[in-house]
């Protein structure tokens, strides 16, 4: 009784003019976590005050933060974390309230569409083509272009509902399956690209290899599941005057996909009103190691 006492009191404060009381009742707020954001979305449906209806919606936004940031520190601890999970926990970020387990039903639906059209004695390239053939030509998912004013062309729900995604969400797509599939197809840290590498099958991903390179069959270009070969690669490198390193070919780990892709999204969030996203992505990519 005590309890729902202070927080109507706090709520009936929430107006308060003072920035200083304001910040005081936010810091009280957030201990009491989510569970009162259904009482916070029914105190903004009945405030007409539009500061105060900014402040009701930043609360909530704190209070979801809040929950996010446990989340990715205890997908991160956990070493087994897949990387669909965290890239859902980065989708949570820009819509909360979407419903994941649709998200979750449809990418069981593609694994096992091409799970259907695999076999052991199919080689890299021919699983490769059955990945781009289920994913690009039957789901007819698209790649577009990397465009910072359409946030949500970043995140992995813009191929599974929308049917289209930048390099970045159509990639986190493809290795995710592979991961799923059990494929030696591993997403790699190519400067300002993403990309999959294709390793052998006598590659052993936990020995310490000097040449990583010497290992990969071919690459596939996320967006569009093309492949190529180690020679367009390295035309690339050369046309964008970067130093080759044998680092750029390891596979990344999941907590450094999820690294990258918070990064990347951050980028969305560079206008003044919205710089505050921008620093709590980056906040959350500080949480991965």
């Amino acid at each position: 009784m005590q309890k729902v006492s202070e927080i109507n009191a706090l709520f009936k404060l929430i107006d308060d003019p003072d920035e200083e009381v304001f910040n005081t009742i936010a810091d009280r707020l957030l201990v009491y976590g989510s569970p009162i954001i259904p009482d916070l979305e029914h105190l903004w449906e009945n405030t007409l005050d539009e500061a105060t209806l900014e402040r009701i919606e930043m609360m909530i936004y704190k209070l979801r933060f809040q929950d996010l940031k446990e989340a990715f520190t205890k997908w991160n601890a956990d070493p087994d974390a897949s990387l669909f999970e965290g890239a859902l926990l980065v989708t949570q970020f820009q819509f909360p309230e979407l419903a994941l387990d649709t998200l979750r039903h449809q990418m069981e639906k593609i694994r096992r569409n091409i799970w259907l059209e695999l076999n052991n004695y199919l080689t890299p390239l021919e699983q490769a083509n059955v990945i781009r053939n289920i994913l690009y030509n039957y789901y007819q998912i698209k790649g577009v272009e990397v465009n910072y004013e359409k946030p949500e062309e970043f995140l992995i729900a813009s191929p599974l509902q929308f049917k289209k995604g930048n390099a970045i969400a159509n990639t986190l797509l493809y290795a995710e399956l592979c991961q799923q599939l059990t494929i030696q197809a591993h997403f790699i840290n190519i400067p300002k690209q993403c990309i999959i590498a294709f390793y052998a099958s006598d590659w052993d991903p936990e020995e310490i290899v000097p040449n990583p390179q010497e290992f990969i069959q071919f690459y596939v270009e996320g967006t569009t599941g093309n492949a190529f070969s180690q020679k367009d690669l390295d035309q690339y490198m050369l046309r964008s005057n970067i130093a080759p390193k044998n680092a750029y070919y390891k596979p990344l780990t999941n907590a450094q996909i999820i690294k990258k892709h918070l990064i990347e999204f951050a980028k969305c969030f560079q206008s003044p009103t919205l710089q505050y996203k921008q620093k709590d992505l980056l906040e959350l990519a500080d949480l991965l190691t």
